[in-house]
Formats: structure tokens, sequence, C-alpha cells
């Protein structure tokens, strides 16, 4: 059943109060239509539980704009949501269109720092890739936006196809559904990725998620079932003691990236939660681990640029020669298939926070 306002109800007790399932919550279709964001389509889904949030159809059914009783939940950055022709794929060009919002998809073959590796393809010995690949700027196909019942429960979804592929080389594709349901503060993730090529294939994939303002604030604490912590560089050393911690927005910050190893919790995931005691709110992403063993925290205090990105993947963002070297690299056989789901939902209350403490068992 919907909890609507305070109140449990059945399908029955809804539709005799509303002409229209949308006059409380649903799905919609538009298209943005102003500079660099022409043309692209998105679907608007309000799950009448407070969440609202924006799926980009064009943009790797990620998410953008996302904010729950008004408030904004995600960062977003300068670039706007940049249609997908003018993805520039070498070197760091990909942040020209790093929108933020509540999610980038980053992989599907190649996945993190940019870098040079080992060509899949047979004409080339080398090749060069740009940062983060090319998930996050490829438009979906195969498209279902719809809502129904079942039973008491009305649900919300947006689903569709992504592929990466090139002629004699990688073809992988992405089958994803994002969905949520009425009432609830929550957005489920369900992604299977194919290798549907001929040739065994690098499989790289990394859930881009940025919390903003006010979520995060000075004094928000990210809570981690940790079971250790490395510091990717010199810069991330200094400090690292209060990776969990967050400060005011700072001139000149420079970005601090943490590789977390996280402890497998009770039902077979893992999970990492952003709290905001002062707002007695907070933001978490829970995921399976099996599929995805490695967690990046980007902790990003400048000024504009005021955000945490928590970063589930089956990598870490290094480069694709790095993770190889380091034998984290996965790859998948013809035909072979990975199945992933995320959750990411707002806590609201004490006493959920409480909850949510329990169960990935931290202080």
């Amino acid at each position: 059943m919907a909890n609507l306002w305070g109140r449990e109800m059945t399908k029955e007790e809804i539709l005799k109060r509303v002409g229209d399932i949308s006059q409380i919550g649903g799905v919609k279709l538009a298209e943005l239509s102003d500079g660099v964001e022409r043309g692209v389509r998105i679907a608007e889904i309000d799950s009448g539980g407070g969440l609202t949030y924006t799926v980009l159809l064009d943009r790797g059914l990620d998410i953008a704009w996302t904010s729950f009783k008004d408030m904004s939940v995600s960062w977003r950055s300068a670039t706007r949501n940049l249609a997908p022709f003018f993805f520039e794929p070498e070197g760091l060009g990909w942040l020209r269109g790093f929108h933020g919002g509540l999610m980038n998809t980053c992989g599907l073959t190649y996945a993190g720092a940019a870098g040079r590796d080992r060509s899949t393809h047979p004409f080339l010995e080398e090749e060069d890739f740009g940062l983060h690949g090319r998930a996050s700027y490829l438009p979906a196909s195969n498209l279902w936006i719809d809502g129904a019942w079942q039973g008491d429960d009305y649900l919300m979804w947006v689903q569709g196809k992504i592929k990466e592929s090139i002629v004699f080389g990688d073809k992988v594709a992405l089958y994803r559904k994002i969905w949520s349901r009425l009432g609830d503060a929550t957005i489920h993730i369900e992604d299977q990725v194919v290798n549907e090529g001929w040739n065994e294939s690098p499989f790289m994939i990394l859930y881009h998620i940025n919390i903003g303002y006010p979520f995060l604030d000075e004094g928000s604490r990210l809570l981690l079932p940790v079971e250790k912590t490395i510091p990717r560089d010199e810069i991330a050393e200094e400090g690292k003691e209060e990776w969990h911690l967050f400060s005011s927005p700072q001139k000149g910050y420079f970005e601090k990236v943490y590789f977390h190893y996280l402890r497998t919790l009770e039902d077979g995931y893992s999970a990492s939660c952003l709290v905001n005691d002062k707002l007695e709110m907070g933001v978490y992403v829970k995921f399976n681990r099996d599929v995805l063993p490695y967690f990046t925290e980007w902790k990003m205090m400048g000024e504009g640029e005021y955000v945490l990105g928590m970063e589930p993947g089956n990598c870490f963002p290094l480069g694709r020669r790095r993770e190889k070297e380091e034998g984290r690299l996965v790859t998948l056989q013809p035909g072979e298939s990975k199945k992933i789901s995320l959750e990411i939902g707002i806590l609201e209350g004490e006493e959920k926070i409480e909850q949510f403490k329990k169960y990935l068992k931290v202080d």
C-alpha cells in the first residue's frame, strides 16, 4: 500500500479520491529545448512521497535533478545536461558534459582516469582512452516509460537499453530499469550488462552518485561499513583520518579521493549513507557487493564544486591499464551477463537514521 501523508492507503481508497493518478504522482515525458541541452529527452518521476527526479533518456538513462520535499539532493555542475552529440571522448573531455545530477554511469568497457591501454580491436595494438567512458553520453533505445498498479502498489518506471559497440570490436549493452513506488522516497536501479559480441570484452562500471547541498554541508558525516581505506595520493593522505567528515566550501580546494573496501552486510549487500544531523536527514546508497565490490569516495569541498561522490563499482577509477595490472579488471565472455541492483533512498528523521546505522553496524 502507498504511504501518503502519514496514511496507509489501498488502490481503491486512492482512486476514489483522484481523477487521475497524476494528481499525486506518476511519470511524464518532456524535452529540454535551450542551449547545449536542446533535444535531450527526459522522464520526470514524482513518487508522491516527496521524492522527484529526472531521468535523462539521451544521456545513458542517468539521473539529473533530484529533490525531496523541495530540498535538493544532488549536486549540479555548470555544464548542464549537454546533448550527447557534444561528447568529447579524448582526455578529460568527459568533464565538459559532467552535469553532476544524482547519478552518472561510468563505463562500459573503460572507466576512471584517462590513459593508454592495450586495445581489444584487431586493427590496433594500443588505444587512448578518455576519462570515465562513453556510457553517460549514449542515448537510450527500446524505451518504456509507464506506471501501473500491482495490487495496492502503484509503480512508476523508466526502462531502456544503451549499447557501446564498434565494428570488429567490443559490443556491450546495458539494459536498465529505474523505478519507484508511489508514496516511497526510494529509487531502484536494476541493470543488466551483456556482452553481445563474439569475443571476450573488458567490463568496467562505476556509479558516480553525487550528493550536494543541503544534504552535504558543514558537519555532515559519511557512514560506511569500512574494512580498509586507501587514500588515492599524497593530497588525500593529508587529513585521511577525516575522510568521513565535511567542511564548508573551501577556496582552492583540490579533490580528495579515497578507496574503501566495505563489509558485506547480513543481506548480502553493502551500503553508504551521508547524514546531516542538523537537518535530521540522510541519503543512502545500497548495492549488491558481489558485482560491485569496490567503493570510491570523491570528497570535493571546493567553492561551486561542493559535492560528495558515493561511487560503488566493479573497479577503482584508476584507468583500465592500472586496473588490469592490479588484478581488478573484469571481463565478459561472449553472451555473458551481470545483473546489478542499486537502491538510493532518503532517510527522514532521527529514528530512520538510527535504524540504518544499525543495518550498517556503525556508530
